[in-house]
């Protein structure tokens, strides 16, 4: 039964998508999710999708309740349609049935193919009453990366970068430092420790030497992604080292070495598709673009984006090598110390240019 919400729903599902938040960056190629069981309006029992290859949220939930008869009289609220099979862990479904909770509220419906409605019709047919729709949009919106990787069939990109308030990403002779603050790196890195992956052109990597790994705040290292056709990149970079995975795109060979995994693509035609298809089979649910422009710039053309992170910085360059402009709705902005933080969305918009969002500030 689709939801006509109430209020004490929304109120439950809210709770659910706060729950859910918590596994970001530890549950990928899994969804985020969030549970609670409510009886005569109190919740006895809450639960989160901690950690993958763990418990679900739905079985933490469970756990939580002390006195497992009170089940019997309860409803499970859910951000996301309990599984139906086998993975690391047995079917969420069969562990609400085995418990004989009678009422079941699902924030929105499961896009994997091996759920995909099964979930809530196993559970219709062992005679649960289920309920689906509560906060549907807000649902998905939480778990846009899984969503992307099983829609499109690629992972969830978004393109990050600073630039200075005149439009310029870096000086032509590559002598400019850091354009954004310590305190906006600091997020950047946090947003490394949430994705699957980062990747960086050759020419980044060349003149930048960095390391894309996640140093100064807690969190684990993305993968790292590299495009290097010839493989003619130094061996001693950082990106190199032994802190994580490492995939390198080329156009000469396929093996692995160490944390290093080669692999050749054909660069006779557009690269970007075949390099998002490798991905998708490694189950990489999200990849941060960080540059150069040239790259940035490839993937805007290519209309192959979801998010732009964009830092505005106070500097001012006069000249340099001009940041990227997409299309995109602005849908938040933040003010970091002297930086502005424009989160951006690749919707078809009649106002293109995150140039003219800059120079507002």
């Amino acid at each position: 039964m689709y939801s006509l919400s109430g209020s004490e729903d929304i109120k439950y599902m809210e709770r659910c998508l706060v729950l859910a938040e918590n596994g970001i960056g530890h549950v990928s190629p899994n969804p985020m999710v969030g549970c609670v069981i409510v009886r005569d309006g109190r919740i006895i029992g809450e639960g989160y999708h901690i950690i993958y290859g763990g418990p679900h949220a739905e079985v933490n939930a469970i756990h939580a309740v002390k006195d497992k008869g009170l089940l019997r009289t309860s409803t499970m609220y859910v951000s996301l349609e309990p599984c139906s099979h086998w993975g690391k862990t047995p079917p969420c479904a069969d562990k609400i049935i085995e418990h004989g909770i009678p009422k079941v509220v699902i924030g929105c419906r499961d896009i994997n193919e091996e759920v995909a409605g099964r979930g809530i019709e196993k559970l219709q047919n062992a005679g649960i009453e289920v309920v689906y729709g509560v906060l549907e949009k807000e649902c998905i919106e939480l778990n846009k990366r899984f969503f992307t990787f099983y829609r499109n069939r690629r992972p969830y990109i978004i393109l990050k970068w600073a630039q200075t308030t005149d439009g310029f990403i870096a000086r032509n002779d590559n002598s400019s430092n850091w354009i954004s603050n310590t305190y906006s790196r600091m997020l950047v890195h946090q947003w490394r420790g949430q994705e699957d992956a980062i990747m960086a052109g050759s020419n980044t990597i060349r003149i930048d030497n960095p390391y894309l790994t996640t140093r100064e705040m807690a969190g684990k290292n993305p993968a790292r992604i590299i495009i290097d056709r010839n493989l003619d990149l130094p061996k001693n970079l950082n990106v190199l080292n032994d802190e994580s995975k490492t995939i390198v795109f080329n156009a000469k060979e396929s093996l692995t070495k160490d944390n290093i995994e080669y692999v050749k693509v054909d660069f006779k035609e557009d690269i970007l598709p075949g390099i998002l298809n490798e991905l998708y089979v490694r189950k990489i649910q999200s990849v941060i673009i960080e540059g150069g422009a040239k790259l940035l710039n490839s993937f805007i053309n290519s209309r192959l984006w979801d998010e732009a992170r964009v830092f505005i910085s106070p500097t001012l360059f006069g000249d340099g090598i001009a940041a990227p402009v997409i299309p995109g709705k602005v849908i938040e902005k933040t003010k970091i110390t002297g930086d502005v933080l424009l989160i951006c969305n690749n919707e078809q918009t009649k106002t293109p240019l995150l140039q003219n969002e800059a120079r507002a500030f």
